[in-house]
């Protein structure tokens, strides 16, 4: 096999060593809210009325309470968060707020192509609803609307990107501009990089953990009561009465409908057991790069970017310009489990830190200050799915598989009308009425999640060649680039 530009280059191990040093097992984005944003909210105890119950206070549940209460200012809306809020995938991605509702035109055109129109629509439509909320709600979640590159850091790649934005432009699509390796490098300045995909209308960056904040904060000024280290136990639907029960610890609430929104954590609903899957991804934020260090890589425009590997790197510029450095290894535990333990990873903060010098060397000598992971809710259409259970009073939404941060709100939006009865044109798309194949039990799980990996990184390596299992799960609509 080949090697990558990330073995062909590697740092002194001496960099990386100093660059992780003095690092923290923490999350930033948790780490840098106020003290006001993170304020302790009671438990549920005794019993509550609602009208809309909601399980989870992440994106999903967030987005959920505060559209509802925009759709009826006299809901009685009631929101369970086992934890805190946005303690998980909602307070530690990388940040990316993306239109696309299907995890790429690619995976949305694989599966739903008569679709595509309505959908990438919904999708920037959705997006700019995420970008006015700042203003129609008086909210700060430092939101950049500046595009995103696609970079290639492998030959091969190259004429993926031409034929991206060709093919863009074809459909009349001129916000995707290709940019030769002179042009990238004016962008952002790194010897990896040999062309890039500049998209510059679908994407934009934000502050993950302070769009969970704001989102609470908005909620509960509407009317919302949100009750936090109350995990649900229990959902009950008893037929005559036509109420929902979540049962806690503590207490109970009883609402005339409910959503759940508990993304990667194992469903109340046995339907939805085998439909995720928790895999772990790992992210690094360097100290704030000083004016002499920002201006030897550029990057003026403030992009999101993300290389073209299967295992791919994703990475952005925070708001006091620290670069968060994150992705390649996903790895998936026996047992769908999620565990505080497997986000101690010191090999994969390693690779995160000898690529991040592979990609800007000019920076040598620079520090880590935080490490951490997450778990991605994975399901094998690679993007949501919706339904609903127990004769239409729950509704549900999971599987976002790493691009939820603005599909979320479209997923709210989802559960509302379908909890609502509404006929319209979200609740006709088949992308929203299809559910995805299930995962199968274990063992067989391990060892397909494992063998597919194995074969991705085997790509990256055969100038992105897919063996046989990879061309075969494709034909299945099951294959994926990371």
């Amino acid at each position: 096999m080949g090697t990558t530009v990330f073995e062909r280059r590697r740092p002194p191990a001496s960099v990386v060593e100093h660059s992780l040093a003095e690092t923290e097992q923490r999350v930033f984005w948790l780490d840098d809210l106020s003290a006001e944003a993170t304020r302790p909210r009671p438990r549920l105890t005794g019993e509550r009325v609602a009208t809309l119950a909601i399980v989870g206070g992440g994106y999903t549940g967030l987005w959920t309470a505060v559209l509802a209460k925009r759709r009826n200012p006299e809901a009685r809306v009631v929101l369970l968060e086992a934890k805190s809020i946005g303690w998980a995938a909602s307070g530690r991605n990388g940040g990316f707020c993306e239109a696309s509702l299907t995890h790429g035109r690619e995976n949305g055109m694989s599966r739903w192509p008569e679709e595509m129109p309505i959908l990438e629509r919904l999708g920037l439509e959705n997006l700019d609803a995420i970008g006015a909320a700042e203003s129609e709600f008086g909210m700060d979640f430092e939101f950049e609307r500046n595009g995103a590159l696609s970079l290639a850091v492998e030959p091969h790649q190259v004429e993926w990107l031409r034929e991206e934005a060709a093919a863009a432009s074809a459909r009349g699509d001129e916000s995707v501009r290709f940019l030769d390796e002179a042009a990238v490098r004016a962008e952002v300045d790194s010897p990896t990089y040999l062309a890039a995909a500049w998209d510059t209308r679908g994407s934009a960056i934000l502050h993950p953990a302070k769009l969970a904040a704001e989102l609470a904060r908005v909620a509960e000024e509407l009317g919302v009561e949100i009750f936090e280290h109350s995990p649900v136990r229990r959902i009950d639907t008893p037929g005559s009465t036509g109420a929902v029960t979540l049962v806690t610890d503590g207490g109970w609430v009883v609402a005339q409908r409910a959503v759940l929104a508990t993304n990667v954590f194992p469903s109340l609903l046995k339907r939805n057991r085998l439909m995720t899957v928790p895999v772990y991804d790992y992210a690094l934020m360097t100290e704030p790069l000083t004016a002499e260090q920002l201006a030897s890589i550029g990057w003026s425009n403030r992009q999101g970017l993300g290389d073209l590997a299967n295992q791919f790197h994703y990475y952005r510029l925070s708001r006091d310009n620290r670069v968060l450095f994150g992705g390649y290894d996903a790895v998936y535990h026996y047992g769908r489990r999620v565990r505080a333990r497997y986000e101690h990873r010191p090999e994969s903060f390693e690779r995160l830190a000898s690529h991040f010098f592979t990609t800007f060397p000019q920076l040598e000598g620079l520090r880590f200050t935080h490490r951490w992971a997450g778990a991605i809710d994975t399901s094998t259409r690679f993007c949501a799915f919706f339904g609903t259970a127990r004769d239409d009073r729950v509704a549900y939404a999971a599987g976002f598989t790493g691009l939820g941060v603005a599909a979320t709100r479209f997923a709210a939006e989802v559960m509302l009308d379908r909890l609502e009865q509404r006929d319209n044109e979200r609740t006709r798309l088949r992308m929203v009425r299809e559910r995805p194949l299930p995962f199968p039990p274990e063992p067989a799980a391990a060892i397909g999640i494992n063998a597919t990996r194995w074969s991705l990184d085997r790509a990256d390596h055969t100038e992105g060649k897919r063996n046989m299992l990879l061309k075969t799960l494709d034909a299945l609509g099951l294959g994926f680039d990371s």
